[in-house]
């Protein structure tokens, strides 16, 4: 299967009925697989290293999933090459009493990425189009009556058209967002239940709450279907996983999010010629020192002190071009 497959960005409609859960990529290709996931996670290191020197846009990535479908071991295997300094992931529980105070998307504006930084969501704002209509508790919110008086239909196409233009309003300030809703089956999700009861060192992910998130199912299903039709769209794509076979679960997610930070294509920022000049006076400057550094600390402990001693020339031109290019 490949990813174009599971792309859906408004262009064709989404029956996720007809979607499969599992890629059934035999046992023997899982190595294989593993080992592209590392390779994918590797370039993305390098592309989010670029991302946050030059600084112009920023990714904002959006997990969705029913409960075991692997989100968390996704989102620390594929993104186990980026710098943390990078990257800050998110998990969004239920809403506290402050954020029910406020309008639905407060919460995540709070999480949003500086340009240079990715986000991650480990459940996001979708919660309050997906959870929120399912148990119905909207319709005990503490809001005006013009809020609220509608049908479900109506009150919920208003909150997919608002985060389409949330993510628009994004898109055209810098920003790239992509959602992913990793596709689990109902039977994978029963085994991963039942491995979390019988296994006691996984006893800790397992709540009763699941249970009943799992006898509305089919609610789920029709909650996703309609939310991914809605909220689709070419700046704001999503990638429907197919989730049984987590190794390639991984790999699918890594592509994706490898694919984005490519079309994003980050440089490092070139450093203007005066600039280089003076690194070069820098340098000759320090191999001038150096047979003096040599006698005073030793051949190897003056070499270090010179890389040092360089790279803190390197910083302060940088940070030199910066304060110009402000003023």
């Amino acid at each position: 299967m490949d990813l174009k497959h599971c792309r859906f960005d408004g262009s064709k409609p989404l029956k996720l009925k007809e979607l499969p859960t599992s890629g059934d990529i035999d046992k023997t290709e899982k190595e294989n697989y593993i080992a592209l996931t590392q390779e994918n996670t590797i370039r993305i290191g390098e592309l989010q290293d670029k991302l946050y020197a030059e600084g112009k846009e920023g990714l904002l990535i959006a997990f969705q999933a029913m409960d075991a479908a692997g989100k968390d071991s996704t989102i620390k295997h594929v993104l186990s090459g980026v710098n943390p300094q990078g990257v800050h992931v998110s998990s969004f529980k239920g809403p506290s009493k402050e954020d029910l105070a406020h309008d639905y998307l407060w919460r995540v504006y709070q999480k949003l990425p500086a340009r240079g930084m990715i986000a991650v969501l480990n459940r996001s704002y979708y919660e309050d189009v997906l959870v929120v209509r399912v148990r119905g508790l909207h319709r005990n919110y503490a809001m005006p009556e013009r809020c609220l008086d509608m049908d479900d239909d109506e009150f919920f196409d208003r909150r997919y058209k608002r985060i389409s233009q949330f993510e628009g309003h994004l898109y055209e300030n810098g920003y790239r967002v992509i959602k992913i809703y990793l596709n689990v089956g109902l039977f994978e999700q029963e085994k991963r239940f039942l491995s979390r009861i019988d296994d006691q060192s996984k006893n800790w992910k397992f709540s009763e709450n699941d249970l009943a998130e799992r006898d509305l199912w089919p609610e789920y299903m029709d909650a996703y279907e309609k939310t991914i039709n809605a909220t689709a769209t070419k700046h704001a794509p999503w990638y429907v996983i197919p989730a049984d076979q987590k190794f390639y679960a991984r790999w699918l997610v890594s592509e994706a999010i490898l694919g984005e930070l490519r079309d994003m294509d980050p440089h490092y920022p070139e450093m203007p010629q005066d600039q280089v000049e003076r690194l070069a006076e820098s340098k000759a400057h320090l191999l001038a020192l150096e047979d003096v550094e040599v006698r005073m600390y030793g051949e190897k402990k003056a070499a270090k002190r010179a890389d040092k001693a360089l790279r803190k020339a390197m910083q302060r031109a940088t940070e030199q071009e910066s304060t110009e290019q402000e003023s």
